[in-house]
């Protein structure tokens, strides 16, 4: 028997899939607080479409699809945000590359981090910190690395949700990069 709408059951979506929701926006913003909004959001997006859902995929699939429309919201958002420098790093790429050479300076050369260590203690730190590094990217900076790293989306679908341009956007992803591993060469070692 296929569920309608009247046997679908709402009151059961925190206890079932609020942690899930919660965990894959935090992963995507990087803020418990607007985490939490942005399931409240999608609850109550899925509680106003309840009669469109056609139960051609799982209520998670089904919930976790609107939970995407609502970050993509706030990538949008986070996009048409003034660019501040909050990365020491920011300076310019000229810190970390010989001029023209397209090579790395001898003393900016990126160190190991040891990811491959086992130690499972070791990596939570190491993903602490990335975290941390993550956010401190300029918020279009931040939008465009989740939506390619996190999210997986393609070129052609940033660019386009972002309004940016083909090389505007490689640019940053680069930028990002660099800005990243400085990052993380500065809190890791």
């Amino acid at each position: 028997m296929t569920p309608t709408p009247s046997t679908a059951n709402p009151q059961q979506w925190v206890a079932l899939h609020a942690d899930y929701l919660y965990a894959f926006a935090l992963t995507r913003i990087g803020d418990e607080e607007q985490a939490r909004d942005l399931v409240q959001e999608t609850f109550l997006s899925a509680l106003e479409g309840l009669d469109k859902f056609e139960y051609k995929s799982a209520e998670r699939t089904w919930l976790t699809a609107i939970m995407k429309n609502k970050i993509m919201d706030v990538y949008r958002k986070r996009s048409k945000q003034p660019l501040t420098k909050s990365i020491d790093a920011m300076e310019g790429e000229s810190q970390f590359f010989e001029p023209g050479m397209n090579n790395w300076k001898k003393e900016e050369w990126p160190a190991a981090f040891g990811i491959e260590d086992a130690d499972p203690l070791q990596n939570k730190e190491l993903q602490k910190i990335l975290r941390a590094c993550i956010q401190k990217l300029p918020p279009l900076w931040l939008s465009i690395f989740s939506m390619k790293h996190v999210d997986d989306e393609s070129t052609t679908t940033i660019c386009s949700e972002l309004k940016v341009s083909d090389a505007n956007f490689w640019v940053i992803i680069h930028r990002a990069k660099v800005n990243l591993r400085a990052c993380l060469q500065k809190n890791w070692n």
